[in-house]
């Protein structure tokens, strides 16, 4: 039997105002800061703390629901089968240790593979960015109605800098594209990024590397706004396995592909 998607929606909403309340509370004390991959690669115990919590209420609410998460709370999947909520307790944790702003709550709920809820929650300015698919895409109780298409020589891009110093052979592709496009920024957190393309304040994100997680929320609300996202080489996103990653505005998107494509390989 289908889910209930709409009481679903509405108890994640209540967990992750929640969960913000709880992030919110525990800025107000000192906390513990770890580095993971490298000393770039930061996890908090807000970051655990949260992602447990999600874990507790979801498997607790709907004892034959997966999980999937960035700090591994839950053993990990293998599978997209049923019911899959995809997880990143804090996106942005770099920004929430030196800013405690700038960051988010993501979460993606898929059935078989398919998305049918994104979250990107902003905890510091109370916005979250909802979808159910085939319903639309809301900023707290608005309806984005459409995104405006833009050209690339008039479009702002949010991407890392990092990318454009570091010896990569898409190098040059992205300096390229950098200097083809009106502008870029760079947030600190993929999963507003995406939400921030699908609203229209951006128009393409671009990410070499990022995971599941990163993703999963911010793709549902892109699909809903006609916005897509996909590998470099135009591939579907995988949700078990991390990678590139490139979203924009729909008649963006090829020339996106094209120009990272342009003499490299995935």
């Amino acid at each position: 039997m289908e889910p209930n998607w709409i009481e679903i929606e509405k108890q994640a909403k209540t967990w992750l105002v929640e969960a913000g309340n709880k992030i919110k509370k525990a800025l107000e004390q000192p906390f513990t800061i770890d580095a993971k991959s490298g000393p770039d690669d930061l996890v908090t115990d807000v970051d655990k703390s949260t992602e447990a919590y999600f874990y507790q209420q979801i498997s607790s609410t709907y004892p034959t629901h997966h999980f999937l998460g960035e700090e591994g709370v839950a053993k990990e999947l293998t599978s997209l089968s049923g019911t899959v909520w995809i997880i990143d307790p804090i996106d942005g944790t770099m920004n929430f240790v030196h800013q405690q702003q700038n960051f988010a709550i993501s979460m993606g709920v898929f059935q078989d593979g398919v998305g049918k809820l994104g979250f990107v929650y902003d905890v510091i300015k109370n916005e979250l960015f909802h979808a159910v698919q085939g319903e639309g895409l809301f900023v707290n109780d608005k309806k984005v109605e459409s995104v405006k298409e833009r050209p690339l020589e008039e479009a702002i891009i949010g991407l890392n800098a990092n990318w454009l110093v570091e010896n990569h052979p898409l190098q040059t592709n992205l300096i390229e594209l950098v200097q083809s496009c009106r502008g870029t920024r760079s947030y600190g957190s993929a999963a507003l990024e995406m939400a921030y393309v699908a609203t229209d304040r951006m128009d393409a994100y671009i990410s070499l590397n990022l995971s599941p997680w990163d993703y999963a929320g911010g793709a549902i609300l892109l699909n809903e706004v006609n916005c897509l996202a996909s590998r470099f080489d135009g591939s579907t996103l995988s949700l078990l396995d991390k990678g590139t990653m490139v979203c924009s505005k729909s008649n963006l998107h090829q020339t996106l592909v094209d120009r990272l494509q342009k003499g490299a390989s995935e």
